[in-house]
């Protein structure tokens, strides 16, 4: 019969198995296309902060004027 530890041990072990399983299934991308992913995604979020740097900026500006 086995313990509760061995059970343990053995459900990590398929856990582990079938995690191993998985990965090995996934389509990786290339190092280019990721590398062209990473420059793409850093461009939105640079243009997405100046944005938001400019939409504060403006509003802040438009609360001051306003209601101080």
């Amino acid at each position: 019969m086995m313990d509760e530890g061995q059970a343990r041990r053995r459900g990590r072990l398929a856990f582990i198995g079938e995690v191993w399983s998985e990965l090995t299934k996934v389509t990786w991308p290339s190092r280019e296309d990721a590398a062209r992913l990473t420059l793409l995604v850093l461009g939105v979020s640079a243009v997405v902060g100046v944005f938001l740097a400019l939409w504060d900026l403006g509003f802040s500006t438009l609360v001051e004027r306003v209601f101080l």
